[in-house]
């Protein structure tokens, strides 16, 4: 939707980063909201793990938002080049973007497509959450028709995808498959289609994590995907507790933080937490709005 430039702040000496709307872009007033959006949601937040925004105007047709420029690269770019993670660095993402969320969540706001692509991870490791364009607070309508799905669908969480609004545990649920993708070098969904991946997000189990992982490292991440969202960890918060208590060796704190967390891979893990479709109050999905990673 935009083009990212690196720039200089004449009047502040800053370096900062500037967001473009795209040419093809400008004349659609659906993105052009989605581009305003962005820039109202995340200037409600402060928060190390959220890329801060400067300003945001308009002229001669087309739109900009200037913000925080974070040196390192997206989390979808690391995965690519090293295909598998370390527990305890996928736990350390998780921590922290859970508490970034947290701060959203506080505020009324849902992310809605949290990927690895909207992860910028710096030089020292440390997660800045980016990209609130489809963000929505939760007193106000969505930014689409009646219908159509908005997020990608690799990440999108079962109620996401059956049209049903979204929560903070919806975005949870999608962290809960970026953590899947880091531990496992996969994702638990895949499909001939954006539609297929959708309707697997809501009717499939997902494919067990290997054996070798620690179990409370595969409980969390599979409470994380269960499919009812209040199977999942209670908030983010909590979550982000959980993560760092496992990464100190403290499974009595991380249990305290998500209850029953280790039943998801246990004897009962197959049950109706990790597999019971949610129940649609209308059709299946329509379109998912965001394809890429």
């Amino acid at each position: 939707m935009g083009e990212v430039w690196k720039a200089q702040d004449q009047v502040l000496g800053r370096v900062v980063a500037v967001k473009i709307l795209k040419e093809e872009y400008t004349g659609d007033p659906g993105f052009l909201n989605r581009f305003r959006a962005e820039a109202r949601h995340t200037a409600l937040l402060n928060h190390v793990g959220i890329a801060n925004v400067f300003d945001y105007g308009e002229e001669e047709g087309s739109a900009y938002l200037v913000m925080e420029l974070v040196p390192g690269q997206p989390l979808s770019t690391i995965i690519e080049r090293e295909k598998v993670l370390s527990p305890d660095r996928t736990l350390s993402i998780i921590a922290q973007t859970a508490r970034a969320l947290a701060v959203a969540h506080a505020q009324g706001l849902v992310h809605r497509d949290v990927k690895p692509g909207n992860l910028l991870i710096t030089p020292d490791r440390r997660v800045k959450v980016t990209d609130f364009g489809i963000a929505r607070l939760a007193d106000q309508v969505p930014l689409t028709a009646t219908g159509q799905v908005m997020g990608t669908a690799q990440y999108l969480a079962p109620e996401q995808a059956t049209g049903q609004t979204a929560t903070g545990q919806s975005d949870i649920y999608s962290l809960g498959v970026i953590g899947y993708e880091c531990l496992s070098g996969s994702r638990p969904f895949s499909g001939e289609s954006q539609i297929a991946i959708a309707l697997a997000q809501v009717n499939d189990t997902p494919p067990p994590l290997p054996e070798s992982l620690p179990r409370p490292v595969r409980a969390l991440l599979m409470s994380m995907l269960a499919k009812d969202p209040a199977d999942r960890p209670a908030n983010a918060e909590k979550l982000a507790e959980a993560a760092d208590a496992i990464r100190a060796g403290n499974i009595r704190a991380a249990e305290a933080a998500v209850p029953g967390m280790l039943l998801f891979d246990g004897p009962d893990s197959a049950t109706s937490a990790m597999t019971a479709p949610v129940p649609a109050p209308g059709t299946a999905p329509t379109r998912a709005v965001e394809t890429g990673t």
